[in-house]
């Protein structure tokens, strides 16, 4: 989440009865959706990533197959 405390204003769009019952608990509207976007955005990142990276990581896990870990011969276990 990024640190500085600098927040802009934005409209969502809310259930009534969601928003009354939040806001008889007394939630803090903005505190959840900046959590749960941190999360959403960190989730779609790492997918993102992995994506990128596919062809890289399966040709890497093909060569370990094949030739074995670069350290293999240093085991002793």
């Amino acid at each position: 989440m990024p640190t500085t405390t600098l927040k802009r204003t934005t409209t969502l769009t809310v259930h009534p009865d969601l928003l009354a019952n939040a806001k008889a608990l007394k939630i803090n509207l903005s505190a959840i959706f900046a959590k749960a976007l941190v999360q959403e955005v960190k989730k779609l990142e790492q997918k993102k990533w992995q994506d990128e990276n596919r062809a890289a990581i399966c040709a890497y896990n093909e060569s370990v197959e094949e030739d074995g870990l670069f350290s293999d011969h240093f085991r002793v276990f």
